[in-house]
């Protein structure tokens, strides 16, 4: 995929350097340790204290007579051609460029906003939905009550939250990285009870079972039917390795508690509930959709070895593409080295590296905080780089999702993490990460 992605770049870029074009190519503070950093979620119903949703090798065919340049060989380009660029095309040699579609209802989210999604549309060629592809939005109560009256045990979908952006994806030819299919935050109580009841007891395993494996087998179908091509990979199971809360039997810390609340899907499945969700995962995904597991805090020792437990077990049975990486990342936290040797523990796996929640927020939104957040976002994308398996790293580090693109874009968002402001203006945040993408093709 890198490879395919690389040759066409390069070709557009020196096609763009020959003849001088010069349009565009279209396509909450962080607490210090030891507070956890989690998903986002905007509603209320996160069971957990939410944050803001922040939310090397030859690229030639073999064979080929004509070799293409490496990266690190990129042919310089005039000012002008590479302003004309958008970043998703300076990175394109590397990985894919991904940006978070944020909003906790139909209504709020930056779909609706025309001037998010064209500079969406300019500068990534993948995006999220950062809280309206979780269960909570999809799983709908009625309709699971009637099926089950009617004699059908499978609970009910609908669409109605992400068929609009998953539509425009189709549209506009953006890919999106599905998020999340199994989740204990954003799950509804009453899809693990008793007649879909908030009341009800916890339903046997056996019935949970079937619950999972109907809701990912409509989900994926009814996307993959759709809109096919548009979701390249799934995060499949979320958050589910907890250090604190760890049920001492499983390898990987299967988490059993959500902070006071319960983890609905280890009382009611067990701990296998993660194998369970990537089995049926890759049982109705198209073959050339990856499976993803996603978590926060993966630079963290502890943490680090349990998720490479898990993933291990998970790829010896061919469940599993890659690991996602969430990057609520604070300004002085973690260090580089933190998340230099995590990458370089799950690159040991061989598995595809996702960062995909990157969000670094400043505590006060100055010139000289905004400075620091622009250094810090540069710092991170260079250890990407250096990291890659195309400048010759261990990693094959194939997308990096910035979880938002602009501050304050709709009244009660207070996040400061993004890269433009909010009047659309580039902040230090973008001119750095520009600068370190531009800078092999000087």
């Amino acid at each position: 995929m890198k490879r395919q992605r690389a040759l066409w770049v390069m070709a557009a870029l020196v096609l763009l350097a020959g003849c001088g074009k010069t349009e565009n190519t279209e396509g909450a503070s962080v607490p210090e340790p030891p507070a956890v950093v989690t998903e986002s979620s905007e509603p209320a119903l996160s069971q957990e204290p939410a944050k803001e949703e922040a939310v090397g090798a030859s690229l030639a065919d073999e064979g080929a007579e004509t070799a293409v340049a490496a990266p690190e060989e990129s042919p310089a380009l005039a000012e002008n051609d590479l302003a004309a660029l958008g970043l998703k095309d300076l990175c394109a040699d590397s990985f894919l460029l991904g940006v978070g579609i944020n909003g906790s209802t139909p209504e709020n989210q930056c779909l609706n906003i025309p001037e998010y999604m064209e500079l969406s549309k300019e500068h990534f060629n993948s995006c999220t939905l950062t809280n309206l592809m979780k269960s909570a939005y999809i799983l709908d109560q009625a309709g699971s009550k009637k099926n089950l009256a009617a004699g059908d045990p499978e609970p009910a979908l609908t669409f109605d939250a992400i068929d609009p952006t998953l539509s425009w994806c189709a549209e506009n030819g953006m890919k999106m990285r599905g998020h999340t299919l199994v989740w204990h935050t954003q799950a509804p109580g009453w899809f693990f009870r008793e007649g879909y009841e908030e009341s009800g007891s916890y339903v046997d395993r056996e019935t949970m079972l079937l619950r999972m494996e109907s809701y990912i087998r409509q989900l994926l179908t009814h996307v993959q039917e759709e809109y096919p091509g548009v979701i390249y990979c799934w995060d499949v199971v979320n958050e589910a390795v907890d250090i604190d809360s760890a049920d001492p039997e499983t390898d990987f810390k299967c988490r059993t508690r959500n902070g006071e609340d319960p983890n609905p899907w280890y009382d009611t499945i067990g701990p296998d509930y993660v194998e369970m969700a990537f089995t049926y995962a890759r049982k109705y995904a198209d073959p050339e959709v990856l499976l993803f597991y996603n978590d926060f805090n993966t630079f963290q020792a502890p943490k680090t070895t349990a998720i490479i437990n898990l993933c291990k077990g998970l790829q010896e049975k061919g469940l599993i593409d890659g690991i996602g990486m969430q990057g609520y990342w604070g300004m002085t936290y973690p260090s580089l080295d933190e998340i230099e040797r995590a990458i370089r523990r799950f690159s040991g796996l061989g598995l595809q590296i996702h960062i995909t929640e990157l969000s670094v927020s400043v505590d006060e939104e100055t010139d000289a905080e905004f400075a620091k957040q622009g250094e810090k976002y540069a710092d991170i994308f260079r250890l990407l780089y250096k990291l890659d398996t195309d400048q010759g790293g261990p990693a094959d580090i194939t997308c990096i999702t910035l979880f938002g693109l602009v501050d304050h874009y709709r009244e009660g968002d207070t996040t400061n993490a993004r890269i433009f402001d909010k009047n659309y203006e580039p902040k230090p945040a973008y001119i750095a990460i520009r600068e370190v993408m531009e800078a092999k093709y000087r």
